[in-house]
């Protein structure tokens, strides 16, 4: 994978996605991301500093990508955790390292924004549903958040091709 002009960043992170989703974060280096760009050894440290800022960068796009998703699906609650079931099994690389704070800078300033506002679209969801917006957003994440994983697992019963029926009828056990 060559890199445009400028877009050295963008490749990168192209790169840890492509590596993660085939192999694991075990597999995942700075110098083979290079040497996968076209570029030397230095250049994505130039860019990140190390691994846990390559890791740091791609949960804040993660999140960023959540909060797309999270508004694309309305105001709806079901729909939001539908969405948030979408994302992560459409996005599994990101979707591993952006609950991993061991990984990556969870004090980082563009990190703890994308956190913030993918939070507030999850939890402002859940305002629609119940006056304890708090305690049932968090019933809602723990539900989707704990669905995406088992289904990205492999380890739901007779797992299904479409993890999003399936979800929406999950989570309307919850709402309804």
């Amino acid at each position: 994978m060559a890199y445009h002009h400028g877009q050295l960043r963008e490749a990168i992170l192209a790169a840890a996605v492509e590596t993660i989703e085939a192999g694991g974060l075990a597999t995942l280096s700075l110098r083979d991301l290079a040497r996968r760009a076209g570029v030397s050894h230095a250049a994505p440290a130039h860019h990140f500093g190390d691994r846990a800022g390559l890791l740091t960068a791609l949960a804040a796009d993660g999140f960023r990508l959540l909060s797309d998703a999270l508004t694309e699906a309305g105001e709806d609650f079901l729909e939001r955790g539908v969405a948030y079931v979408r994302f992560g099994t459409r996005h599994r690389a990101h979707f591993q390292v952006m609950f991993r704070p061991d990984l990556h800078r969870p004090d980082d300033p563009d990190l703890v924004a994308a956190q913030q506002r993918a939070s507030d679209l999850l939890y402002s969801g859940a305002a629609t549903v119940d006056a304890d917006a708090s305690t049932t957003g968090l019933a809602g994440w723990s539900l989707v958040h704990g669905f995406t994983s088992l289904y990205n697992a492999g380890a739901l019963p007779d797992q299904p091709d479409d993890a999003e029926a399936l979800a929406r009828r999950v989570a309307a056990r919850l709402i309804h």
